[in-house]
């Protein structure tokens, strides 16, 4: 990784001798950057530019960029998209990592947002393998979603943008409740719990497995409000009893339309794509209580899992 300390223009020079822009059309726009498609003029291999403007007001680089950078610089890992080189002048930051063709969101969209289940149960897996080596380096990645899992064209998955990951301490701190797009946020964070650990992650490992099995989002909301209903209407309004302490969260209303659990067999096609020990599974990710979540290692050695197949990391 090129962080020498060089001026800013010799930065440029490097980076523009270095790599070459391919497609001007952006591929997609993360968190805090675009991303365009690029190649190393040296190796030509496929690239892809994160191209982060600095607001001239501020000083110096945004603190969700150097983030990014540092908890990128520790995680060396097959299903982790890898940091190959940062470049940045006084107008902007660009991060450049290896390229992989499509995201789950746009791979599920090519075969008509059905999947088969054997891809289900490889893809499920090697999320899980992310996102529990994430935990085990103490990194919260708070933003799952389909968009945010690249796939190369041998389904190998990888992690991506971690522009809102945060490294964790014990004890937790407080964190922002703004976080996790809303179709994927835990019930603790809708609910306004700003103590919060990796149980989040897995919360939104539920609702993606899910929905590769369903073929679209679980809980759809256009609001906070509108996606804790949606949660609700199929999970079930949670109870003090199931969950200790909900009724204490911030907007928890004792108001709330009492909801049943709709059952997982009548949640379009779960059943029949992922079984009854994948239902099994689904249950311990989403489960309300954060402490009761199955954590990532947990979900690595659960029976569903028993005989994956995924693809080899070697090219």
């Amino acid at each position: 990784m090129d962080l020498q300390e060089e001026s800013f223009e010799e930065m440029g020079r490097k980076f523009e001798s270095k790599y070459e822009v391919i497609e001007m059309a952006m591929l997609g726009e993360g968190t805090y950057g675009k991303v365009y498609k690029a190649k190393c003029t040296s190796t030509g291999r496929s690239v892809a530019l994160k191209k982060m403007k600095l607001d001239s007001e501020d000083e110096g680089v945004p603190s969700t960029a150097i983030r990014e950078i540092a908890l990128l610089k520790e995680l060396n890992h097959e299903n982790v998209v890898q940091l190959l080189d940062v470049f940045c002048s006084t107008t902007k930051m660009i991060l450049v990592f290896e390229f992989l063709e499509n995201d789950l969101k746009k791979y599920m969209k090519g075969r008509g947002c059905q999947l088969e289940p054997q891809t289900i149960k490889s893809l499920g897996y090697q999320l899980c393998r992310g996102i529990e080596f994430c935990h085990a380096n103490r990194v919260i990645h708070r933003d799952l979603k389909p968009q945010n899992l690249l796939i190369d064209s041998k389904l190998r998955l990888k992690l991506a943008d971690f522009g809102l990951a945060r490294a964790y301490t014990v004890p937790v701190p407080k964190y922002t409740h703004e976080v996790v797009t809303v179709w994927y946020r835990p019930l603790e964070i809708l609910l306004g719990s700003a103590l919060y650990s990796v149980p989040v992650d897995l919360w939104s490992t539920g609702c993606i497995l899910a929905e590769m099995a369903t073929g679209g989002p679980l809980f759809a909301g256009d609001s906070e409000i509108d996606t804790i209903f949606k949660i609700f209407q199929k999970l079930g309004t949670p109870s003090s009893e199931q969950w200790p302490g909900v009724a204490d969260l911030p907007d928890y209303k004792p108001t709330f339309p009492k909801w049943k659990h709709k059952g997982w067999e009548n949640i379009r096609n779960t059943k029949a794509q992922v079984g009854p020990v994948g239902i099994d599974l689904l249950e311990k990710l989403m489960a309300y209580d954060p402490s009761k979540r199955i954590s990532g290692r947990r979900a690595l050695q659960h029976p569903y899992f028993v005989d994956v197949q995924v693809p080899s990391s070697m090219d």
